[in-house]
């Protein structure tokens, strides 16, 4: 789906209480601000479904699968699933250098670095928890790049494009941390899986999506 001169986006799922959306890369996911950021997935999803709210977040750069609730009711349960980490979130980046072991967790406190703002520091003393699970898919040698699936279990801003850059592998097309983007298009970051109990009947749902690079 989109609208002429657009990035599309897709519909995965939609029933009583939720929709399932994949958000391309480039495109916000709720308005910015000024008049030119006001082109974002939720207008777009809100002009089909009226009813549908925001329960979560991409980063503009990042594409992936977004879930949005119908109505309050169902926008509390999704909203308490996620607070409570019941949601379980799966990206897939492509990261510089060679990551080693073929596994591993980045514990690192994160807080707004407000004079650089959007951007987000590692903050021993003022940051929020933040921990970050990953594990190795493939890694390219000619390249010198490691392809990586990531679970973050808290859920701060930036926190995935922060913790890789902080331990050296700064995720490709990164023009925030620590990479200048030329030699890709785009940021190399994928929101590939959800999985959460469905607010209407309880039972578990999986919703996978096909990385785009």
């Amino acid at each position: 789906m989109g609208l002429p001169g657009h990035q599309p986006w897709r519909l995965w799922h939609e029933d009583d209480s939720l929709l399932v959306v994949e958000k391309p890369a480039g495109l916000l996911s709720v308005p910015g601000r000024g008049e030119a950021a006001r082109e974002c997935l939720s207008a777009r999803v809100q002009v089909r479904w009226p009813d549908a709210l925001v329960v979560h977040r991409l980063d503009m750069a990042t594409s992936g699968l977004m879930l949005f609730a119908r109505g309050p009711h169902a926008q509390r349960l999704l909203s308490a699933a996620f607070a409570e980490r019941r949601v379980g979130k799966r990206y897939v980046a492509v990261v510089h250098g060679r990551m080693e072991p073929d596994e591993g967790e980045i514990n690192a406190p994160l807080a707004a670095d407000w004079p650089r703002r959007p951007r987000q520091r590692v903050d021993a003393v003022h940051g929020r928890p933040s921990l970050t699970r990953w594990r190795v898919l493939a890694r390219d040698e000619a390249a010198v790049r490691t392809r990586v699936a990531l679970t973050p279990v808290s859920g701060r801003a930036h926190q995935l494009r922060l913790h890789l850059q902080t331990i050296g592998h700064p995720i490709v097309g990164d023009a925030l941390y620590g990479d200048d983007g030329e030699r890709e298009p785009r940021l190399l970051l994928h929101a590939a899986g959800l999985s959460f109990e469905h607010p209407g009947d309880g039972t578990h749902r999986v919703f996978d999506s096909p990385v785009p690079f």
